[in-house]
């Protein structure tokens, strides 16, 4: 079932630097010629909400988004996307 995430977009690996990465062998299978996107769930946090974080040591909670478009880092994306067999990692059917 199709799901919506708001990120802000942390890290890009292109298919060509895939490589220089230890994938995991489903990761590197899903991602064959595609991005994988890293991104910060819930899109970029103001001020506050950094300092409430950082107050409350909340840490961000990570993403990775296999896409056959690639975006730029910092960037906040939102996505349609699809579960994949692993944990944290999403198929993208359509950015927004």
């Amino acid at each position: 079932m199709p799901r919506e995430i708001t990120g802000e977009v942390i890290h890009v690996v292109p298919p060509e630097e895939q490589s220089d990465y230890e994938l995991d062998g489903t990761v590197a299978e899903l991602a064959d010629s595609r991005y994988l996107l890293v991104c910060r769930e819930g899109g970029v946090p103001s001020f506050f909400e950094r300092v409430v974080a950082f107050f409350k040591r909340d840490p961000i909670t990570p993403v990775t988004l296999v896409s056959d478009e690639g975006a730029e880092e910092g960037a906040e994306i939102e996505a349609t996307v699809d579960f994949t067999t692993v944990d944290g990692v999403y198929e993208v059917l359509e950015i927004e």
